[in-house]
């Protein structure tokens, strides 16, 4: 799809808080409030814009540990991935699942209320998932930027 800079500068404020009212971006970027309204519902029909989101703070909730999970898969049973894939999304603690190229087969986001607690979930969920060959974990210390925005 292509994009104008009035499209691109709707985009930039809708990342920066997709909560503004319209009227407010439409005053922004110069256009009227329907033809702002217009250019969304254009962007989103085009599958630019896929959806509006919250961002919860996890540790206010609880949620103190962050750990990155490297999983190397036994490629050698059918189906493997599929599988794996299929019952790790069921465990609550997943927050995302990336298959990768490389050494490295899958990585995921697990979040947990503390040590002990993410200790429970690794040995009674994780360890649990069919066709594991290896899995390194990385316990995040420090947040230092994390950012969905796109650079347009």
């Amino acid at each position: 799809m292509q994009t104008d800079p009035t499209d691109r500068h709707i985009l930039r404020l809708l990342q920066a808080d997709a909560s503004k009212p319209m009227a407010q971006i439409a005053a922004a970027t110069g256009t009227s409030p329907g033809a702002c309204w217009r250019r969304v519902e254009r962007l989103t029909a085009a599958g630019v814009i896929r959806g509006h989101r919250i961002s919860i703070d996890m540790r206010a909730l609880g949620f103190d540990v962050q750990v990155f999970l490297r999983i190397t898969l036994d490629k050698t049973a059918a189906n493997a991935f599929d599988t794996f894939i299929a019952e790790a999304q069921r465990i609550p603690n997943v927050q995302s699942i990336e298959t990768l190229l490389g050494r490295v087969d899958i990585r995921m986001d697990v979040v947990a209320r503390d040590l002990a607690h993410y200790q429970e979930v690794y040995t009674t969920r994780i360890l649990a998932l069919p066709h594991i060959a290896d899995v390194e974990a990385l316990m995040l210390v420090s947040e230092l930027k994390n950012s969905e925005a796109l650079a347009i």
